[in-house]
């Protein structure tokens, strides 16, 4: 049986009279997607196994707002933001994590005009730190040996906050062999989820874009899907199925990999 994972409550840790080094700000995707709560559990994994200091803010914490203001709906997002911002201000909170690049990219580039000052990062980037500080150790020769892996850019990780050096450092930490597509790193094509259209009705067109980047990943004949996104996994995922190669090629998030390394 697996044992229970412990994972603090910024409230209680606060109470306690603790300051927790980092702030990991789940998201709704990463607190009510059944896909992406695996995402965040794994994460919470490799910051339980390497030592840090780390709450989330549980039922404190709200949607960034970030699809509403793509939606347009600037109203409705300056409510949330401000009310996330004055969350965070109370608890003191210096620094945050987040596995979603969509709050990644608001908390970092646009709370800051309402007031919410925060140094935030992306998961991958906080992994690959460790990784570099010898602080989170892979297994060489692991289960991901020789194996093809090909690796998604979301775009807000990417385009949106030219980060794409740290996920394929993270890649190739894992002895495998990253093949990339024939669009990648600013080329790279969007999974059809950004802008709010993850909540969207399919515009009318001739073929879903998760599907065009689906056969753009299977075209290289990787037997794994490497993302850092939950929109994105939700999306080649999606297009995987539809293609049914389900069983020939996984869908993994960044966290998740390493997990499956280090046997966690």
């Amino acid at each position: 049986m697996q044992k229970k994972l412990d994972i603090p409550i910024m409230a209680d840790v606060v109470a306690q009279g603790k300051t927790p080094e980092i702030l990991f700000w789940v998201g709704c995707a990463g607190s009510f997607d059944a896909r992406a709560q695996k995402v965040s559990l794994a994460f919470c994994k490799i910051l339980n196994e390497v030592g840090i200091e780390y709450a989330i803010l549980g039922k404190e914490e709200s949607c960034t707002g970030d699809p509403a203001r793509r939606a347009g709906n600037e109203f409705v997002f300056q409510m949330t933001a401000l009310q996330n911002i004055e969350t965070l201000n109370t608890y003191n909170v210096k620094k945050i994590v987040a596995t979603c690049p969509h709050c990644f990219n608001v908390l970092k580039n646009e709370y800051p005009a309402l007031g919410g000052n925060y140094e935030v990062v992306h998961h991958t980037q906080l992994l690959q730190s460790l990784i570099n500080e010898g602080r989170l150790k892979l297994a060489g020769g692991g289960v991901f040996e020789g194996k093809k892996i090909t690796y998604h850019d979301s775009c807000y990780l990417g385009r949106a906050n030219n980060e794409y050096a740290a996920p394929r450092a993270i890649l190739e930490s894992l002895d495998n062999e990253l093949v990339e597509m024939e669009r990648s790193k600013s080329g790279g094509l969007c999974c059809g989820a950004g802008g709010a259209q993850m909540f969207k009705e399919d515009e009318p067109g001739d073929k879903r874009i998760n599907m065009e980047r689906t056969e753009e990943a299977l075209a290289t004949g990787a037997e794994i899907i490497a993302a850092n996104c939950p929109f994105c996994l939700t999306m080649m995922q999606d297009g995987v199925t539809a293609k049914e190669k389900q069983e020939q090629v996984m869908v993994y998030d960044l966290a998740e990999l390493i997990v499956n390394n280090k046997g966690l």
